[in-house]
């Protein structure tokens, strides 16, 4: 399977289990992920960070993103875990 056949070029969103995830909700999840376990990351930034990595949880999960890959960063993955709804 290729990008386009999951979201064709055009289209900047798709429904995955009822939910809307927009195209590049994942890439902004890792890069808001690399911010979180960064330890020079400012606080504020790191704050930022967490606070779209919880916006982004249920498309993130809709796509099943945590049924195949596990996030590495232990205090990242239980920060995660401990949020609503999971």
């Amino acid at each position: 399977m290729k990008a386009q056949d999951v979201l064709p070029d055009g289209k900047d969103q798709g429904i995955f289990h009822g939910v809307a995830v927009r195209k590049g909700t994942v890439g902004a999840f890792l890069a808001n992920a690399r911010v979180c376990v960064d330890p020079a990351a400012p606080p504020e930034a790191v704050a930022a960070a967490r606070r779209d990595i919880q916006h982004a949880m249920p498309a993130l999960q809709a796509l099943g993103l945590f049924d195949i890959l596990q996030v590495r960063d232990p205090a990242l993955r239980d920060w995660m875990q401990a949020l609503p709804g999971n």
